[in-house]
């Protein structure tokens, strides 16, 4: 089942700009006034609507798996603000975080078999 989030930005210029230009990601005009960003079947929808007070925030993580998560992180690992470097973690995962241009914090992770 394939998850969509939507979340709220600070400008949706700027977030368009980091996931097309820092993150490499796939970028597309939505409908009222959104943004679409994609990597690898991993899907967030932006907006500047008030739809919730407040700043734009997340008390967790947003998890993106790839195919190849060391390629990934030599491309962007100079171009984002790197929250933990990539790391093998003891429950399977190869991994690393970013924080993106709105405060959220990303993580790009490989499974381990």
């Amino acid at each position: 089942m394939p998850l969509y989030l939507l979340l709220k930005c600070h400008n949706i210029e700027e977030t368009k700009a980091f996931y097309s230009e820092i993150l490499e990601f796939n970028v597309s005009e939505s409908p009222e006034d959104t943004c679409t960003v994609e990597r690898e079947d991993g899907i967030i929808i932006f907006t500047e609507e008030n739809l919730w007070s407040g700043y734009p925030k997340c008390t967790g993580m947003i998890y993106f798996f790839l195919a190849d998560v060391d390629s990934y992180y030599e491309e962007i690992k100079d171009k984002a603000i790197v929250r933990w470097p990539l790391e093998d973690m003891p429950y399977g995962a190869r991994e690393f975080g970013i924080k993106d241009c709105n405060e959220y914090t990303l993580a790009f992770a490989q499974r381990r078999i």
